[in-house]
């Protein structure tokens, strides 16, 4: 039976190269849990594997959609369970940030199958957010006790499955677990050190290239892709459009991804499934590897 292994935690922790020292030892495969690496050609600003690092050993999930596409969860789960299920090598690294991407997986959350729906959205957005909620609370009540009054993401969501089904999301929801053992691993270290390492990073995303890869980007998609909207690539997205300067971006770039870390910390501290390590502790993957070990001899 296949054996998973999830390698989790903020941004800047060291997932990627703990993962791939562990699979170069074992002899396995990796699996990204990056919302941003699964998109062609977004490679320095979202700490893509490199090429090199991809053939030392396999790499899944990565330059799976084209920057124009939408990968929605669903998509996501549905690619990640099959390849689990296909791939014979054991244990399977589950690698990232994106704790929704890890969590229907290790949940097996049941997503609906509804695909954004622009125009509806657009339709939905104009009216009052305050009307938006009673209108929810009239066809899924279920859904608002879940869903905050304020939460007009979640609330469009729902209302949105709910059109275009005619079944409350509620209804579509929930969760069924898989039938293989899971270690959920989790790297951390204090705020000082984690704004020490997104400081870090972030230098050498600039010295590797980001403004040239942004600036090809925009050339070919337009300034209006919505990924360019994203963390990383906004900032450098504004120094070319002029309106700020380089460094400048690059201080905006390292307090975006602190507060990101903040998030993510906040998300993967809610689950007690996670083991927890200290990302510098120089015995790390010697103290990570024996805990997997431990695993795969159960």
């Amino acid at each position: 039976m296949t054996k998973l292994v999830v390698i989790c935690g903020a941004t800047a922790t060291g997932k990627s190269g703990l993962a791939l020292a562990l699979a170069r030892e074992l002899g396995t495969a990796i699996l990204s849990a990056d919302s941003r690496q699964v998109y062609c050609e977004f490679n320095i600003g979202t700490a893509k594997p490199t090429l090199a690092e991809q053939k030392l050993v396999p790499h899944y999930l990565i330059d799976i959609c084209a920057p124009t596409d939408t990968m929605t969860v669903a998509d996501y789960q549905e690619k990640a369970q099959d390849l689990i299920a296909s791939i014979s090598s054991s244990p399977l690294l589950l690698v990232g940030g994106t704790g929704l991407y890890i969590r229907s997986i290790v949940q097996g959350m049941k997503i609906p199958r509804v695909a954004p729906q622009l125009e509806l959205r657009s339709q939905l957005s104009q009216i009052d957010q305050n009307q938006l909620y009673a209108m929810l609370q009239q066809v899924d009540p279920i859904a608002t006790q879940k869903i905050h009054s304020h939460d007009t993401v979640r609330t469009l969501r729902a209302l949105e499955v709910y059109y275009v089904t005619g079944i409350p999301i509620s209804a579509q929801q929930g969760e069924k677990p898989p039938n293989y053992p899971i270690l959920q691993i989790g790297l951390d270290c204090d705020s000082e050190a984690i704004q020490l390492r997104i400081h870090q990073r972030t230098e050498q995303m600039i010295a590797d290239g980001l403004v040239a890869e942004v600036d090809g980007l925009c050339e070919k998609y337009g300034f209006d892709l919505p990924l360019l909207n994203t963390l990383g690539y906004q900032e450098i997205k504004q120094y070319l459009t002029g309106e700020i300067s380089l460094a400048t971006a690059q201080e905006l770039i390292v307090l975006h991804t602190r507060q990101f870390a903040k998030r993510q910390r906040t998300w993967f501290k809610a689950y007690p499934q996670i083991e927890w390590f200290n990302a510098n502790d120089p015995d790390l993957f010697v103290k990570v590897l024996q805990r997997v070990k431990q695993f795969m001899d159960k």
